[in-house]
């Protein structure tokens, strides 16, 4: 058994009577797929995403790769409905990949049937580990949705989705200044898909190695106290 006993959470979660080989076995979902296999579904999932994305921007009114920051990663793809109208409903869509893979170049899969509803659909870019960190990736995704709330003041409403560590960052909108960036965006409905919350077990498993997270409460020799402080604040205040 793992000597995991933290601050902040009941002593008997489930996780803590786990040892290491069974708590990296949870947090390694591929390893669940019996049909495929875990390789083979990885790759499966990702040329699905990626047909998926190719038809879309194929067959719907887009702008592609638009900036909404200054950084590289920085960007959204925007589709819109075949008819135009001065106000639209905009689904932000965060992909997942446990904020260590995924791009929006493979995350276009509902862009066809919310279009076809009169639905514009955005899909989010940002820094994935090792390049970004997790407070990183949370500032990216709180500036990207101010992006379109300037862009599209008119807009009938704004719905976030996010899947897996993509339902995370979503959820952190909850907790976003606003008033820092200068808006207020027309929030109106969130789908967490898969959530991954609770982001204390992934400092004890290998997703651990690219994201780096430490916990608040433990000091280390020549780290910072705290990688991600936003992430600590959600688990606190999120009742999902």
């Amino acid at each position: 058994m793992m000597d995991v006993s933290g601050v902040g959470f009941p002593s008997k979660v489930p996780w803590k009577m786990m040892s290491a080989e069974e708590l990296e076995n949870q947090y390694c979902p591929s390893r669940w797929v019996v049909r495929l296999g875990a390789e083979e579904s990885l790759r499966t999932y990702l040329q699905i995403g990626i047909e998926a994305t190719r038809r879309a921007r194929a067959a719907r009114k887009s702008l592609l790769h638009v900036p909404y920051g200054d950084g590289e990663g920085e960007k959204v793809d925007i589709y819109f409905p075949d008819e135009s109208a001065e106000a639209l409903p905009f689904f932000l869509f965060f992909h997942g990949g446990y904020w260590q893979s995924g791009s929006k170049d493979e995350s276009a899969f509902m862009v066809d049937p919310l279009t076809a509803q009169g639905v514009a659909v955005v899909i989010v870019a940002y820094d994935i580990a090792p390049k970004g960190t997790l407070d990183q990736m949370v500032d990216q995704v709180t500036r990207s949705v101010a992006f379109v709330q300037k862009r599209y003041p008119s807009n009938k409403g704004i719905y976030l989705c996010g899947h897996s560590a993509g339902a995370h960052l979503a959820a952190m909108m909850l907790l976003a200044n606003w008033t820092k960036h200068g808006v207020t965006p027309n929030l109106k409905g969130f789908f967490l898909v898969s959530g991954v919350f609770d982001l204390e077990p992934i400092v004890y498993t290998s997703q651990n190695v690219a994201l780096q997270l430490t916990l608040p409460c433990v000091k280390e020799s020549g780290k910072p106290r705290l990688k991600s402080s936003m992430m600590w604040t959600t688990l606190k205040s999120l009742r999902i």
